[in-house]
């Protein structure tokens, strides 16, 4: 991975801390894109002496303003003219229904929109790095998701789980939609499950807390976690290989929703409206 540019977002903590500490130990230069300075400033510093790798860098944004992450793709244009991995891994599930300053409900704005005016803002750059990579972090439990159109943002109704389901069957669709429209470019887009991963993640409740407690031994660590993200980032294994669902670092078929072309491209049309791309 030398020679490497690497973006790995909700890089601070669990699978995304992972994923950046093994593309910095092969050698890549990684940006490592995190919300709060404080808290990621150790993390970055750790990762360098435990890598051996100066080139570790924390850059700052918040996936639920789209402002924030205008602002991050503009800065990270002004110092790099290249990008080669890209790593959606940041997410959130909240509990109770909120907004983000867009107006839209969280958990969708963080786990899709993100992801997708992230990387359309930097799509030229990934081109241009050609072959390069895109790597969506999904989940299973986007089987028990729907795309709600007629209600994204859960105004009528809203649990946390739909909506995280919701979320994360779009990074999917979001990922074979791009795959379809990178065809020839060079670059791949695949998404990944990356397992019931042992971390604080969508514990912000009494409720959550518990359920996770619950589950808890069937959890697995976040270095086991992150091994699909770091073997799609890195692997001459998949080189070529687009538009796929991965789990345990294996093409696995998702839901049916999930395979829906007219649903991908359905949900790229809203998205672009939802971002201002259209």
């Amino acid at each position: 991975m030398k020679g490497k540019i690497c973006v790995v977002t909700g890089a601070n903590s669990g699978i995304g801390k992972v994923t950046a500490r093994e593309l910095a130990r092969m050698g890549a230069t990684v940006i490592m894109v995190c919300r709060d300075r404080k808290r990621s400033e150790p993390v970055v510093q750790e990762i360098r002496q435990e890598t051996g790798n100066p080139q570790v860098e924390l850059m700052l944004c918040d996936f639920s303003s789209q402002e924030s992450i205008r602002q991050f793709a503009a800065e990270y244009r002004q110092r790099y003219d290249r990008l080669h991995v890209l790593v959606n891994n940041a997410g959130a599930l909240m509990p109770h229904r909120s907004v983000t300053v867009d107006g839209y409900e969280t958990t969708f704005a963080v786990n899709h929109l993100g992801y997708f005016l992230l990387t359309n803002l930097l799509l030229d750059l990934i081109k241009v790095s050609a072959p390069a990579r895109i790597i969506n972090v999904s989940s299973g439990a986007h089987a028990a998701g729907r795309i709600h159109f007629d209600d994204l943002m859960g105004e009528r109704r809203y649990s946390a789980w739909m909506a995280y389901g919701q979320s994360k069957l779009a990074n999917i669709l979001f990922t074979k939609e791009l795959a379809r429209r990178l065809d020839g470019s060079g670059v791949t887009v695949n998404a990944l499950h990356p397992g019931f991963v042992r971390t604080r993640f969508g514990t912000g409740s009494k409720g959550s807390a518990f359920l996770m407690g619950l589950l808890s031994p069937f959890t697995i660590t976040p270095e086991q976690g992150a091994e699909t993200s770091i073997y799609l980032a890195s692997s001459p294994a998949v080189e070529g290989v687009t538009g796929e669902y991965f789990v345990r670092k294996r093409v696995a078929k998702p839901s049916a929703e999930a395979r829906d072309a007219a649903v991908a491209k359905r949900l790229w049309q809203v998205s672009e409206e939802l971002t201002g791309l259209a």
